[in-house]
């Protein structure tokens, strides 16, 4: 009898609840998810899918939400019970009028959503766009309606879509949350979002302290920062009014799978899937380089060029001591103390990352002069600038103590308005009459000097009737080239050597002191009257690309300045002499020691990982941070030079170019490098681009790590070269047999391990596979970093009657000898 009612009891109860049939994307009342049954919802789209998954390693089961029909490992944009999970049992769940709950058969609840009201037909439903809502089915379906929505608990990922900040009317603030590690989706460490209502800037925060801050929000983009504005994958939305605030994004394209999440390191990255690979690319990481860490220079002082730090003008490092140590967290302070009243004033500065603890003035919207005047009224703003302007004028925002956390951002950033003394005021008002006292005279010689001029070029004239002179063709150019390198050199402000100078110094050029040869002509060393060593690249008079190179470098390298680029002195232009003047680099070229196998003995790992990252900011330099945009395109070993100190600098710019802030690529017919560093698009097609330096300098780095050159790299098992057989190595597990045995010294696997599979990134086949440098720079640099697995590499083929490091001047290459027909490769 007890038998037959429990029995009776079970049919009523499965008559209540029932499962949900598969791959639905709606659960109605009284249905439920059960673990353990293949159960799940799926969006209508396909897109989406929700049931219950166990991370990595784990055995613990968590209800959360994937990208469905992806390869694995599961893409989770979602977890629900993220902070509770399920261990050694089976949960559900369920659907009833007050919501709905995640529990197990002893009535645990481990998740649950409640609502306020009892539904009269309660759907809980996936979208199309990863937003699992709880709604009335009689309802209109807006998200007005929704009492519940996943878009609200956001985990570590932003779906576009997904609103990140404050809906002020329901009293909410999302935020992104890292997971604790693999295995664990629970709240880690880092979290992302926006700060501060009034002037909203994106922040990471690891507990409760700042690890990067971007913002505040002006009217394009969050101030310092060069990715989060329109672009052909996603645009940018960003919402001020009396309900909302908040940051979100949409997607140009509605079949691309993108999302924003922030990784267990913290990192903060934009990933687009792609279809042709079959894996997620990372699009955008918002940590650029050092100059992102929050406050790295210091109050007053801004990162210009990592690890760079500049004290703003009128202002001086706090501990000099320190700054000389390269130690800038105690910034700046004032050459002259503020007196409020008693004539203060302000001072622009231009492209700058605005600070950090920016206010809204009472009255935002307020002319420049009145947000002036706003600001010097009150003894305790610092600094103002406006935002957001229209046709009412603009935001007015200010700052009150210390300015901190800004670094140069040419030609992106914002204008600052600081606040001065009286008396740096005078300072810089008098440096300015100084200025314009050497125009004057400048103008007034200019003037006489042109008269006087005028008068010469008349007897001349008169000079050239009365006498026939015969000019080659060719002596003119070479007057015309000649007086553009001194135009060009006059007004960069270069120094100009005299021959007889530089003739002295390098003992009249004799061989002794001849310590290279190049494309461009001989390079001797020499030693100034002063005791400076120089060396001294002499243009020859029979290289036939050896003016335009000259021109090209002068007019570059003096604009450019970096401690991992090559310092250039000055130059030497008299009679048919052309020389530049370096800084002289006692290790010399980097294959001196790289690939000498005696002398390649005191390149410990240390230092090559200091020569591989040293290298990677260069470029990172030359590709983003500088005024100019610049392609090297003949990155190699010996191209690089190393001071005392074994620090590298990028040398030759002779065939380097420069690129338009917008441009990303060019195409030449005129083909210049050195074979087994060339890019598969430029060797192939003409086409270069910063893309183009990338696959270079990766084929520099696994010449590093290995000690052998690319291009005559012999193995007795195959005809790979090194780009392949490290590629054949990595497929094997065996990528630590890539090191060079002559190496000496302890060494971190894991670190060699990582810069292997950087060099493997960066030698791809696809231009758009390879990352830019300064992803490569937060690679090698964070350990913790997530590092994409490598696709297989360009030009992985040696070709046997090519010797190393040969440099193109054939016409053809032996990659693409039958198809090659549009380029002609010269010789360097």
């Amino acid at each position: 009898m007890g038998l037959h009612c429990f029995f009776i009891f079970y049919l009523l109860l499965l008559s209540v609840t029932s499962p949900i049939s598969i791959a639905e994307d709606i659960l109605r009342e009284n249905q439920f998810l059960e673990d353990g049954r293949g159960q799940t919802l799926v969006s209508s789209n396909q897109r989406f899918e929700l049931s219950f998954f166990s991370p990595g390693s784990s055995t613990n089961r968590y209800l959360g939400i994937w990208y469905k029909n992806l390869p694995p490992p599961l893409t989770v944009a979602w977890v629900a019970n993220r902070n509770n999970p399920i261990q050694n049992i089976s949960a559900r769940l369920l659907l009833n009028s007050n919501g709905f709950s995640l529990s197990n058969n002893n009535s645990a609840i481990f998740w649950s959503v409640n609502s306020t009201k009892s539904l009269a037909s309660p759907v809980l439903q996936l979208l199309n766009n990863g937003n699992l809502v709880l709604r009335d089915e009689n309802s209109g379906g807006s998200s007005e309606e929704y009492i519940w929505q996943s878009f609200d608990d956001i985990t570590d990922t932003l779906l576009p879509e997904m609103k990140l900040g404050w809906n002020l009317r329901k009293g909410l603030h999302r935020n992104v949350t890292s997971w604790l590690d693999g295995n664990n989706p629970a709240s880690g460490e880092f979290t992302f979002g926006l700060e501060s209502l009034q002037t909203p800037q994106l922040v990471l925060v690891k507990g409760t302290e700042k690890q990067y801050r971007w913002g505040p929000w002006d009217g394009v983009r969050f101030s310092g920062n060069r990715d989060l504005k329109p672009n052909p994958i996603f645009t940018p939305v960003f919402i001020s009014n009396t309900e909302e605030v908040y940051y979100s994004f949409r997607v140009e394209d509605n079949t691309t799978l993108s999302r924003f999440t922030v990784s267990q390191e913290g990192l903060i990255q934009y990933f687009v899937w792609s279809e042709t690979t079959k894996a997620w690319t990372i699009f955008v990481t918002l940590q650029v380089d050092g100059c992102d860490t929050y406050g790295v220079c210091g109050p007053y002082g801004s990162c210009s060029t990592y690890p760079t730090c500049k004290c703003l003008n009128g202002f001086r490092p706090k501990s000099p001591d320190e700054w000389g140590r390269r130690v800038w967290s105690g910034g700046c302070e004032r050459k002259w103390d503020l007196n409020c009243g008693n004539g203060d004033g302000f001072v622009m500065f231009k492209s700058l990352k605005l600070p950090d603890h920016s206010f809204l003035a009472l009255n935002r919207t307020l002319s420049h002069d009145e947000c002036q005047a706003m600001c010097l009224k009150n003894c305790s703003c610092t600094a103002f600038t406006r935002l957001v302007a229209n046709e009412n004028g603009g935001n007015c925002v200010m700052w009150s103590g210390d300015l901190i956390d800004m670094r140069s951002f040419p030609d992106q950033g914002e204008a600052l308005y600081v606040r001065m003394a009286r008396a740096e005021l005078k300072s810089i008002a008098d440096a300015k009459k100084r200025k314009q006292l050497k125009v004057a005279v400048v103008i007034v010689i200019s003037t006489v000097t042109g008269l006087i001029l005028i008068g010469l070029i008349g007897w001349f004239l008169i000079r050239k009737r009365m006498a026939k002179r015969t000019v080659t063709t060719g002596n003119m150019q070479n007057r015309t080239e000649e007086y553009e390198l001194e135009t060009q050199e006059e007004d960069l402000e270069l120094p100009l050597f005299d021959l007889n100078i530089v003739s002295v110094a390098t003992g009249e050029f004799s061989f002794a002191n001849k310590i290279g040869e190049g494309g461009f002509g001989p390079v001797y060393k020499g030693v100034l009257p002063s005791g400076q060593e120089i060396a001294v690249k002499r243009l020859s008079k029979s290289s036939g690309q050896g003016t335009e190179e000259f021109k090209n470098e002068v007019i570059l390298i003096a604009k450019l300045q970096h401690r991992n680029l090559v310092k250039l002195l000055g130059c030497c232009i008299q009679g048919e002499e052309k020389m530049l003047i370096y800084e002289y680099l006692p290790n010399k070229g980097l294959n001196s020691l790289l690939f000498d196998e005696t002398r390649k003995k005191s390149l410990t790992w240390k230092k090559r990982f200091d020569i591989i990252t040293g290298i990677s900011r260069g470029l990172v330099y030359l590709h983003q941070d500088s005024r100019l945009r610049i392609i090297h395109r003949d990155l190699k070993a010996s191209n690089i030079l190393l001071d005392s100190e074994m620090e590298p600098k990028i040398s030759d710019f002779g065939i380097a170019r420069i690129f338009g802030t917008e441009q990303t690529q060019e195409r030449t017919l005129r083909i210049i490098g050195t074979y087994g560093y060339m890019s598969p698009e430029y060797a192939m097609t003409g086409h270069f681009s910063v893309k183009s330096d990338v696959f270079s300098f990766g084929v520099l780095l696994l010449e590093i790590v290995s000690g052998k050159k690319n291009w005559g790299f012999y193995h007795p098992d195959h005809d790979l070269n090194l780009l392949g057989h490290t590629w054949k190595l990595w497929n094997e597990g065996k990528a630590l047999e890539l090191i060079d045995k002559a190496m000496e010294g302890s060494f971190s696997a894991d670190e060699v391990k990582r810069c292997i599979k950087v060099g493997l990134l960066c030698v791809q086949q696809r231009v758009e596979d390879r990352p830019i440098m300064s992803s490569v720079l937060l690679m090698l640099g964070n350990e913790n970093s997530t590092v994409p697995e490598p696709k297989e590499p360009g030009f992985s083929t040696e070709v046997s009657f090519l010797g190393s490091d040969h440099t193109s001047s054939s016409g053809k290459n032996p990659h693409t000898a039958n198809s090659l027909t549009v380029t002609l490769l010269d010789g360097r």
